[in-house]
């Protein structure tokens, strides 16, 4: 009994946790793997200390989609204060400069943020875990170095005003994985010529969970002392659901079997090209496939559940 509890539950979903202001991702994470007594459970993609909202933690074999929605296109509401640069583009920085704010009516808002949609580049922040030199750029940060980067290309699908107060300038904005919104609120601020720094900051979805229902930490413990793991598993998505846009496959026992392999099967009525969703008759999800040049779908990557 010891040993089975040391290794934990092999338990199997995708946890919507609501990240609190003031607590790591990976915080979070260990104590959310702690609470489900999970074996095996990984984040998808950090947030920032003082951010918070969806931060999808994956238990068990959902491990094995993290990467999808690690690369998965995001949706924020932030807020950022006019007039104030930081040297780390959030309210967590130190105050460098601060301006007036004169000039800035909703339509120079508007004019500044057309030239921050679409494609465009970004050159990251200091303050953020992108690696140089094997450290993360942080490190030097925090040692008040500055090492020179390249500019990244991301995308924005959507950027949004929300409200304007004459001080604070609340927007809305779904990007490409990769867009530093800091480095968004900072140039936003450089283009009406008063700087700018981000003071609120909530990611509201993660490709395919677009407005999500999402769970706090304290509901989380609450189910766990009140009702135990049937609470806290009924919290959980299935592992598919972070696959929802993909393409659903259906193979027999025979073809699972040969998947499961390593092989490529013939299947019919399958895509043309593409990542699959594989389920094989009378046992639902099994994994994730992909198309070949020769129209068989071959394994990607397979669940043991």
């Amino acid at each position: 009994m010891g040993r089975r509890n040391r290794r934990g539950r092999a338990i199997h979903g995708i946890l919507l946790l609501d990240k609190p202001a003031g607590v790591t991702s990976n915080r979070a994470l260990q104590e959310v793997k702690r609470l489900f007594d999970a074996r095996k459970a990984g984040h998808t993609g950090s947030l920032d200390p003082m951010a918070t909202g969806l931060l999808p933690i994956c238990l068990g074999e959902a491990t094995k989609v993290s990467a999808f929605l690690l690369d998965a296109d995001k949706e924020y509401r932030f807020t950022a204060r006019l007039g104030e640069r930081t040297d780390s583009g959030d309210a967590d920085g130190e105050l460098l400069e601060q301006r007036p704010v004169t000039g800035v009516d909703v339509a120079a808002i508007e004019r500044a943020l057309d030239g921050l949609r679409g494609d465009i580049e970004q050159v990251p922040p200091m303050h953020s875990a992108l690696k140089r030199g094997g450290r993360p750029l942080y490190e030097y940060a925090h040692r008040g170095e500055e090492v020179e980067r390249a500019p990244r290309r991301t995308r924005i699908h959507r950027l949004e005003r929300i409200a304007f107060d004459g001080r604070d300038l609340e927007m809305h904005v779904h990007c490409a994985k990769g867009t530093y919104v800091r480095t968004l609120a900072e140039d936003l601020g450089h283009a009406l010529g008063c700087g700018a720094h981000v003071v609120a900051l909530r990611r509201v979805g993660v490709d395919p969970f677009s407005d999500p229902r999402m769970v706090t930490l304290d509901a989380v413990r609450a189910a766990g002392s009140e009702g135990g793991v049937e609470a806290l598993d009924a919290m959980l998505q299935p592992v598919d659901a972070a696959l929802g846009a993909w393409p659903r496959v259906e193979v027999n026992t025979e073809l699972a079997g040969f998947l499961r392999q390593g092989q490529a099967v013939q299947v019919p009525r399958a895509p043309a090209s593409g990542l699959l969703r594989l389920y094989q008759s009378g046992r639902g999800f099994i994994g994730m496939g992909r198309v070949q040049n020769d129209g068989r779908v071959a394994p990607k990557r397979l669940m043991n559940l």
